[in-house]
């Protein structure tokens, strides 16, 4: 019995590492995890459209004297803008011009196609495109405090995607924050930033681009969590040995 009670701490303490006190953490990578590189080219990158993007459009006339209405041309309360979605296969219907291929071009080189398009029907086409439900995942270091972020500003960093989440949360590790991108690849691209020292600043300033994901992870504060799950199998031991001392004196 004595033997048991002076190996039960070191039976905690190596039993706290398992996942069992830990389920959910979530995006885990291993210690000898190679991270991808943060270079500059990031806050340089242009979103690129992909399936389920909901997109707005408008097309105006020599160079945008004035507005087409794309809708009913017989009616006389012109639509001064169209939405569409980008389908699974990466191509959107428009009138007029029917389907077009969409899916890996940047806001710009889609303008420049739908001007091509259109200059068919109307003469100096301008087209107009915005992308309505670009949105960026935030997990600020602690549970229930994930948010999804619209990203209404195609400028927005990690650092303004952080704020518009409330900040990191109290147990966030500030010095590990993950930005998670999977961008036109088969594996996510994943980025380890230090923003608790000025120096992070850079990578702070780094631009998110849509269905990214900013991962804080959490700090692990073991005694509380002890506290709270091996309460009641300690409360069982003691109470063990307390009565097999009762009965073993008796």
């Amino acid at each position: 019995m004595r033997k048991l009670l002076i190996l039960f701490p070191v039976f905690l303490l190596c039993f706290s590492s398992c996942k069992v006190f830990r389920p959910n953490l979530m995006l885990k990578t291993k210690r000898d995890f190679v991270y991808d590189k943060l270079n500059d080219s990031l806050s340089k990158l242009d979103y690129r459209l992909s399936a389920n993007d909901q997109l707005q459009f408008r097309v105006t006339t020599n160079d945008g004297y004035k507005l087409v209405d794309l809708a009913n041309q017989t009616n006389l309360q012109y639509r001064t803008d169209y939405e569409v979605l980008v389908e699974s296969d990466g191509q959107i219907k428009l009138p007029m011009v029917g389907y077009i291929k969409v899916e890996g071009l940047t806001i710009r080189e889609t303008e420049i196609l739908l001007e091509e398009k259109y200059a068919e029907y109307y003469v100096k086409p301008f087209a107009t495109v915005k992308v309505n439900n670009k949105r960026v995942i935030v997990f600020p270091g602690s549970g229930g405090l994930a948010k999804v972020i619209p990203l209404t500003n195609n400028n927005t960093t990690i650092i303004e995607a952080l704020a518009l989440s409330g900040g990191l949360a109290d147990d966030g590790k500030a010095y590990k924050v993950k930005l998670i991108r999977n961008y036109r690849s088969a594996k996510p691209e994943i980025f380890l930033m230090d923003l608790s020292k000025i120096e992070g600043l850079a990578a702070g300033n780094a631009r998110v681009l849509s269905n990214d994901i900013i991962y804080v992870e959490q700090r692990y504060r073991l005694a509380r969590t002890l506290v709270t799950e091996l309460t009641p199998l300690v409360t069982l031991i003691s109470t063990t040995v307390l009565l097999y001392s009762l009965f073993r004196v008796k």
